[in-house]
């Protein structure tokens, strides 16, 4: 049985990994960030350790005491905890913020993976398992997108890769070729509906990945609450990366988006 130790991070990913992993055979020794990470994916982990952003260093220690050489990371830490005191507390994560340039996402989780590789430890693709969920190439719903929302898409696609580059955000907001709104620190969910107020219907989403994107860590992920703030701004389009973005609840995502005539397309 192959030993995998798991980074679980916010929202539904960790346990989407966990869980594919367990039918593969794996033994999963997670850990879990008090305050971010699902108590469902108690379900799933063999072992479960919950630890807080101040107690960053133990982690290494677990998981050399659950004999673990690879580890994938899953999820995310939510943004608004950066400035809060935990950072501080923990010598290892206190050392590393002041060791980095900047607290850009991509630094962070750079920062995080050669921590991890001093260590010892393989840190694996975050879609080693669950690969079957990154979208191919083509229109996911019923409805095509139109002539002007094809033109969106890649006017948004274009815009969203050089925001990217600077690893402002991953996400962009358009409409008729007007840029509505850009990510940044919110999160997606929040570009949406900060869009949406700003253009009461028609906005075209486009997200993607970073140029060059290391798939260890901090891939991009569409699910149900993106379509459903995407059908709530009465939104025409979603367009996505193809291979490198995660579609997860995707059957009940498609069936909201054909129900509303939302298009869905990973390009």
């Amino acid at each position: 049985m192959e030993k995998i130790g798991l980074i679980a991070g916010n929202r539904k990913f960790p346990l989407l990994v966990a869980q594919a992993a367990k039918k593969k055979g794996c033994y999963i020794a997670a850990v879990a960030i008090k305050g971010d990470t699902l108590p469902q994916l108690r379900q799933y982990a063999d072992k479960i350790y919950w630890l807080g952003l101040d107690q960053f260093s133990k982690m290494f220690e677990i998981f050399k005491a659950e004999g673990i050489k690879k580890i994938v990371m899953a999820g995310q830490i939510s943004p608004r905890r950066l400035f809060s005191k935990e950072i501080s507390k923990d010598p290892q994560v206190k050392e590393l913020f002041s060791m980095i340039k900047d607290k850009k996402a991509d630094t962070i989780f750079k920062a995080i993976a050669g921590k991890l590789t001093q260590a010892g430890f393989e840190l694996m693709d975050s879609t080693t398992f669950v690969d079957d969920f990154l979208p191919r190439k083509g229109v996911l719903t019923r409805r095509q997108p139109d002539t002007s929302e094809w033109e969106d898409v890649y006017f948004g696609m274009d815009l969203a890769k050089a925001v990217a580059h600077l690893d402002i955000g991953q996400t962009v907001a358009v409409k008729s070729k007007v840029i509505v709104a850009v990510e940044a620190f919110e999160g997606t969910d929040r570009l949406i509906r900060r869009a949406g107020r700003l253009v009461r219907s028609g906005i075209v989403v486009a997200k993607v990945s970073r140029p060059n994107q290391d798939m260890r860590f901090d891939i991009p992920v569409v699910g149900f609450n993106t379509v459903k703030n995407l059908v709530k701004v009465k939104a025409k389009c979603l367009a996505v990366e193809a291979g490198k973005t995660l579609f997860i609840d995707k059957e009940p995502s498609i069936a909201l988006a054909d129900k509303n005539g939302l298009s869905v397309v990973a390009v």
